[in-house]
Formats: C-alpha cells, structure tokens, sequence
C-alpha cells in the first residue's frame, strides 16, 4: 500500500476521533478571539477525546503561547494543534526492526484479553516475510484452542514457521522450545504470543516474567523487545494497562490496535507523553495491510481531521 493509501485509511479509521474534536473545536472557535474561556473549553474537549489532563494542559498552554487573544479559525487551531502533538510524539515513532546480531531476535508480545495480540503477530510475521526475513511464530496463548488455530493460518499464510504445543501446557517451556526451532533454522525473528490477561492478576503477571526468565537462559538479552498491545477502546484505562505491565515485565514499546473502533483516538497522544516509550506500530482495522509503523505526522493530522 502506498504512503497516500494509508493515509487515507488512517484518516478513515480514526473519523470518530477526528469528527468529534473537530465538532467540538468548531463550536468553541467559530471565529472569536482565543481568551481564556475558549482555551478552557478546548482543554476539556482535548480531554474528553483521551488526549489525558495532563497532556491537554500542555497542548493548551502552546496553542495559548502563539495564539492567546487572536482571531482564529477552527482549522488553524488544529492545525496547531496537530503540530504539537507530532512534536511530542516524533521522537517515539520507532519502527520494530529486528537486530541482525541476533538470530533471532526475540520479541514477547503482551496484552489484556481481547486487544488483539494474536492478529497483530500475524501481521507483524507478515510485514517481515514481506521484507525477506525468515520468521518462527510461538503460540504462546496455550490457553485458547482458538490463538494456537489462528496463529497456524497465520503461519500458513504468510510462511513463517510456527511452533504450538498441547492445549493448557506450559508457555515458558513452549517458548523455550520456539526459541531453539528458531535458532536451529537460522531465523531472523521470533514472535512470541501470550495469553491475554488482567493486569491486576499477580500470578498471571508473575507466568510473564517466568517466560523471560526461561529465554534468557537461552540468550541472557532475551527476549529483546517486550512489546504490549493496547486496545484504543479502553480509553484512559490503558495508562493502568501501560503501568502494570511496564512494573512487571519492562515493557519496551507499544502497538496500539483498534483506533477504528471508538472516539477515543487521542489515547496515544497521553500515553505517548507519559510513558516515552517508543510507539512501535497503530492499527485501524482486521485487514493485514491495517497495521502500520507509526509516524507521528501522519497520526496528528489524522487526528485533528486534517489532510
């Protein structure tokens, strides 16, 4: 897909989010003067679309430092608007890249249920089979008959290797065993599912940093990106998401799924700022090509309801 084409379909996946600002944003400019009543009201509107306070308070105070007391219109706000936030999250678009120094390059993807881990390694495989690279896919969710099923078609259809074990087994062992299928054959990269669970359940949280654990016996840099999925759904409950798994498994990126799915677009924006970790990839639909690299620019217009 071209760099036009999804533009074009992250524009359309994040409609809800961007209409909504724009509505609101229209009806708090319409041609005044930006005072301070005008600024307070965009900062509820920022919030109320997940930008976070926190965050909020600060694109706020820009838009007010070039903008206090002018004339504007509702599409120079955004477009200010926009500018800032590619500003702050710039620096955090990181593509997952696999490091040639290890073979392979281990990455552990984690999620609450229903965030779409097991898809997202699927496109992940994809993306990187498109590149050349040979890829090893760990069904990890030895859980859910229906991830170790869905990771097979996966395999099969984009022709990465996949490596499942028996419904109910032990994940840590079955990721070892990946891990040694992958360094027999030589691959570029292994992905490994987990099951999706609570971030507020120690023990399944304590069932990550095993797995960890048993991979670094293999590898002591192992695994070398502790990636989560966030689902754009949950809102603000994210950051809770975002902190556990940071606490208990120092995650090391984010993917954040389902931007299609609700007008709550703007999380990125507030867990960028707070947490700095890199923002590996945003999705925006079920299709393969629905999963991309994130580039802030591209995001914050989107966002804001630019072209």
């Amino acid at each position: 897909m071209s760099t036009d084409g999804w533009f074009a379909r992250l524009r359309a996946g994040l409609t809800r989010s961007s209409d909504r600002l724009k509505d609101s944003i229209g009806a708090i400019v319409n041609s005044r003067k930006l005072d301070s009543t005008a600024l307070g009201e965009l900062e509820d509107a920022l919030i109320e679309s997940d930008i976070g306070v926190t965050t909020a308070a600060t694109l706020v105070a820009e838009l007010s430092r070039h903008r206090f007391n002018r004339q504007v219109t509702d599409e120079e706000v955004r477009g200010d608007l926009a500018e800032h936030i590619a500003r702050i999250l710039g620096p955090l678009a990181e593509p997952l890249s696999p490091d040639p120094a290890n073979r392979p390059h281990v990455v552990l993807v984690m999620g609450v249920n229903g965030t779409g881990k097991t898809t997202t390694i699927g496109k992940l495989a994809q993306h990187h089979r498109e590149k050349g690279l040979a890829v090893v896919l760990a069904a990890g969710d030895t859980f859910r008959a229906a991830a170790i099923e869905q990771l097979g078609i996966w395999g099969r259809r984009t022709g990465a290797t996949v490596v499942s074990g028996k419904e109910g087994g032990d994940p840590a062992a079955l990721a070892y065993t990946a891990y040694q299928t992958a360094q027999s054959r030589d691959a570029d990269l292994l992905l490994v599912d987990t099951a999706g669970r609570l971030h507020n359940k120690r023990h399944l949280m304590d069932e990550l940093v095993k797995i960890r654990r048993v991979l670094g016996k293999l590898d002591a840099e192992a695994p070398h990106d502790r990636v989560l999925v966030v689902d754009a759904t949950t809102g603000q409950n994210a950051h809770a998401q975002v902190e556990t798994f940071r606490d208990a498994c120092d995650i090391t990126g984010l993917i954040v799924t389902k931007l299609d799915g609700s007008a709550r677009g703007g999380v990125v924006v507030g867990l960028g700022e707070r947490f700095q970790l890199p923002l590996h990839a945003i999705g925006v639909g079920e299709g393969a090509d629905d999963l991309k690299p994130f580039e802030a620019q591209e995001y914050a217009r989107s966002l804001m309801g630019l072209s």
